[in-house]
């Protein structure tokens, strides 16, 4: 766990995700975080498990931590953590608010991409996420359209606000971000892989 009198003051870039397996492609989300969100770090939240994919093409905790771990290796301002094993949550929204009451000078931002946000109403405690800290969207291949218009976006309509403006609002505010697309994804990754990439050696 991050300690909190270090991150007093400063503001994070939460990306929570499965990264199975890490790819160029999360990099560069986070570089593009880093410089149009003006965080002060991104923290890659790597998830035990993520009730809504599917577990049996799901490579264990140790592997992913360990993917994204060498992907990012050596970057001052990227950290690969493990709150969500060391908190014992299951669902973003607790992880989130378990953060906020241990770190709460530390202001955060929840990113995300588009994929993720078509089908964010199916998450737990969806609209309790989007009231407790802005949320930063990353446009994907195929999703441009789905994400803008999923039941989020309708429901927090109003809320959406520029790139330049969401770490200075409050919340509930989500922003959109097109960047320059990257071809590489987790699920074409794993189709290459094939078995070895689910097997527990590394």
């Amino acid at each position: 766990m991050p300690e909190a009198a270090r991150w007093r003051g400063r503001t994070v870039a939460l990306y929570g995700g499965s990264f199975n397996p890490a790819h160029k492609g999360h990099r560069r989300v986070a570089r593009e975080c880093l410089k149009r969100l003006h965080v002060d770090a991104v923290w890659f939240l790597v998830s035990p498990g993520n009730p809504l994919k599917d577990a049996g093409h799901m490579a264990d905790f140790e592997k992913r931590f360990s993917s994204i771990s060498a992907l990012v290796s050596g970057h001052p301002r990227m950290m690969v953590t493990d709150i969500e094993a060391r908190l014992g949550t299951r669902y973003s929204a607790d992880t989130i608010l378990g953060l906020q009451k241990q770190m709460p000078h530390t202001r955060f931002i929840w990113v995300m991409g588009a994929d993720n946000l078509a089908t964010f109403d199916k998450w737990r405690d969806w609209r309790k996420i989007a009231h407790a800290l802005p949320i930063a969207v990353f446009d994907r291949p195929g999703y441009s359209i789905a994400g803008q218009n999923a039941k989020f976006a309708r429901v927090f309509g109003r809320f959406r606000t520029t790139v330049e403006q969401l770490g200075k609002s409050g919340s509930p505010a989500w922003a959109f971000l097109t960047i320059p697309r990257h071809p590489a994804s987790a699920t074409k990754l794993r189709q290459q892989l094939g078995e070895t990439w689910l097997t527990s050696e590394q």
